[in-house]
């Protein structure tokens, strides 16, 4: 599951973008991938391991939303979402 964010870009700055993924790890667990940074850069990653996949839809979740409140717009939702 992926979900892209965008937030326009405000005076000279490129716009900024936002993206958080999960994906599931070689022994049993799941990854949040948190990437961001500005339009047409390589941006900074964060990962961050959980147990189950309910644990790292909820994290996405709430990411999503803590980037909303930010000003972030979701461009796209890529995976399977409830």
């Amino acid at each position: 599951m992926r979900i892209y964010l965008q937030k326009s870009a405000e005076g000279p700055s490129p716009p900024k973008f936002y993206q958080v993924l999960i994906q599931q790890d070689l022994i049993e667990g799941w990854i949040l991938v948190r990437e961001w940074g500005n339009q047409g850069s390589g941006g900074r990653v964060k990962r961050e391991h959980f147990a189950t996949r309910e644990a790292a839809e909820q994290a996405l979740e709430e990411a999503r939303e803590a980037q909303v409140k930010r000003g972030y717009q979701v461009m796209f939702i890529e995976g399977t979402y409830r």
